[in-house]
């Protein structure tokens, strides 16, 4: 089981705004990049904590949701995921803009360098060489500073979520976001989440290092019901290494034995598969061969509000499926495949076979007709009994009741 690790109350994460160096804000334009609302953080807390230590410093603050490809929000939205009501909003914000990220229009895409053939062959341990065009949000040429500010979670494509990942793909283009989701594809989800040096890390910071700004990350790490553990400034790489080594403390629960079923209950901020996906991606490891993992999400409805139509033409299939047929799928964002092999997970293609390791099944609000067609289980979530899985962890039974942040993995 994870650490008992101490949490820190409204007053000592205030005090720890407080001690920032403020020096490192005067005059500055500053660009906060934060979150989207499918991330658990106490962002309230630390916006406004935040905002009253380093505003009356910096000549602006604005803000910045790092979606990568996710939906847009909008402006009330984004208040109040920083705990901003509409009266605040007008009378104490005005001033304060807020942004989404924009992956999908090529003119709001700033173009920083490019990694070579000989680069991404050397970062991705040979598994990819090809050149890969470096993009980013082009608000960043209006600042002087982009803070990071965002949790650390074990993470299905990078190893640990948070730092640099803000930048790519939080506010970065497609295309390195293709590039680095594929690599973390073949290298797969049980390899490489929750492992701190990955080639697809090192990916991320080598792009990052080509923004001209200065680049500073507030990181955190945060319980799913929202208690804080630990806050670490620095540089995105300093201040997320220290947040995923404490991630790995509290993030990670070890069993000794695999399951043969898994009742994987995604939480309401999981609104569309494309993020619920995660309670397959945080669940693989401890799920048995030729085990289920039901993925139970009543309220969900949508494949990808994003991506929906491209993930019902592929459907959801193991990695060699792909790779073994990659003249037919190659022209499909790699991105979506990458998803695809996440959620399916493990297994072998041969000879026109498609064998998973475990079987997934959707417990959700996404018909029958539509579970069948892009390779997935279907139960109907109103025959499903929550209780009825709990405390069967002897009889190999495993009930997670809020699923996608917390790694699961076996003790060998």
């Amino acid at each position: 089981m994870p650490e008992s690790i101490p949490s820190l109350s409204p007053f000592q994460v205030r005090e720890w705004f407080n001690a920032l160096p403020k020096d490192d804000f005067v005059g500055q334009r500053v660009l906060l990049i934060v979150p989207d609302a499918t991330r658990t953080a106490p962002l309230p807390l630390l916006f406004d904590a935040l905002f009253r230590e380093v505003r009356p410093h910096c000549q602006s603050l604005d803000v910045l949701v790092a979606l990568g490809t996710h939906p847009p929000m909008s402006d009330s939205q984004i208040a109040r995921l920083l705990g901003i009501d509409d009266d605040e909003r007008r009378r104490l914000f005005y001033q304060l803009q807020a942004f989404n990220h924009e992956w999908d229009r090529p003119e709001r895409l700033l173009t920083l360098g490019t990694l070579t053939k000989q680069e991404t062959e050397e970062l991705s341990g040979g598994l990819l060489s090809l050149e890969v065009p470096v993009q980013i949000n082009s608000r960043i040429k209006d600042y002087d500073l982009l803070l990071v500010l965002g949790p650390v979670f074990p993470h299905e494509v990078v190893g640990f979520s948070g730092g640099n990942k803000y930048f790519f793909p939080g506010i970065g283009g497609p295309e390195i976001l293709n590039f680095f989701h594929w690599l973390g594809a073949l290298i797969t989800n049980a390899g490489i989440i929750g492992v701190k040096d990955t080639p697809v890390r090192r990916v991320v910071d080598a792009a990052a290092s080509m923004i001209p700004q200065t680049r500073r990350a507030i990181t955190l790490v945060v319980s799913s019901d929202n208690s804080l553990h630990g806050l670490y400034y620095g540089t995105p790489e300093s201040a997320w290494s220290n947040a995923a080594d404490l991630s790995s403390r509290v993030h990670i629960k070890r069993y000794d034995r695999p399951f043969k079923q898994v009742l994987s209950c995604a939480p309401p901020m999981y609104d569309e598969l494309w993020v619920a996906g995660k309670c397959m991606y945080k669940m693989e490891p401890v799920v048995a061969d030729g085990g289920e993992l039901i993925i139970y999400a009543p309220h969900l409805h949508e494949i990808s509000v994003t991506h929906g139509k491209l993930i019902e033409q592929v459907g959801y299939h193991v990695r060699d499926y792909f790779t073994k047929q990659w003249d037919r799928f190659k022209d499909y964002p790699w991105g979506v495949l990458a998803h695809s092999t996440h959620v399916r997970g493990g297994g072998t293609y041969e000879n026109g076979v498609e064998k998973p390791r475990v079987q997934v099944t959707l417990a959700s609000g996404i018909p029958e007709e539509t579970c069948r067609r892009i390779n997935l289980g279907y139960r109907d979530p109103k025959t499903i009994d929550v209780e009825s899985f709990a405390n069967r962890e002897d009889e190999g039974v495993l009930l997670v009741r809020k699923s996608g942040e917390y790694l699961y993995r076996l003790n060998q």
